[in-house]
């Protein structure tokens, strides 16, 4: 499993050194299970569509789906899983494709990691309250390739990775952008975002 990683980053700074010119930006839409990320990051990119700015929607569920038939959330898989996740932001980013990360990251180091290599980059925290999560995920079936009940399985004790219950979700210390999905509505959340992303990186 290190060897692998150690070929993608080896891979990854020989893109950095041979590309020229703008590179696009990718924003990380964190939070816990529930919190929006998904609805948001397609929400997001619809509204830049309408600006004449592209981006592309990267979900760890995608990057998951291909690595790991059985995912079992271990903190070795994960490791695994989101260093692809990071790799793959780095080479679109790096040939000026913009993306938006729809990720939990429960843990910073791997948000921290796209931050050091990604140049145009920025961290969104989407907060919201645990019971607020288990309400809506509750209410959800399989969306956007996630799993479902998983708070519930986490209460049954049939896991005990779910992010902010069986493992930590270490929110984000210093993020470029905080918004409350608990007490805005979805298009009002995407409004905050797409503003930020208009002043900060501009229609690049």
């Amino acid at each position: 499993m290190p060897f692998i990683l150690f070929q993608l980053e080896s891979v990854s700074k020989g893109l950095r050194q041979g590309v020229s010119g703008m590179s696009g930006w990718a924003i990380w839409l964190t939070g816990m299970p529930g919190s929006g990320k998904s609805t948001l990051a397609r929400l997001v990119t619809r509204t830049l569509l309408q600006k004449h700015i592209h981006a592309q929607v990267l979900s760890i569920e995608m990057v998951r789906e291909v690595l790991t038939a059985q995912p079992k959330y271990t903190e070795e898989e994960r490791h695994m899983v989101y260093g692809a996740l990071v790799f793959v932001a780095e080479m679109l980013t790096h040939n000026g494709v913009n993306v938006i990360i729809d990720a939990t990251a429960n843990r910073r180091k791997y948000r921290n990691t796209a931050r050091r290599g990604i140049r145009r980059f920025a961290e969104i925290y989407l907060k919201c309250p645990l019971d607020v999560c288990v309400h809506r995920e509750q209410k959800r079936k399989r969306k956007f390739g996630a799993p479902s009940d998983i708070y519930l399985k986490a209460k049954t004790g049939a896991s005990k990775t779910v992010p902010g219950v069986g493992v930590p979700y270490e929110a984000p210390r210093s993020p470029e952008l905080a918004v409350d999905t608990s007490k805005l509505r979805p298009s009002e959340s995407a409004e905050h975002i797409v503003k930020y992303v208009m002043v900060r990186f501009g229609r690049a």
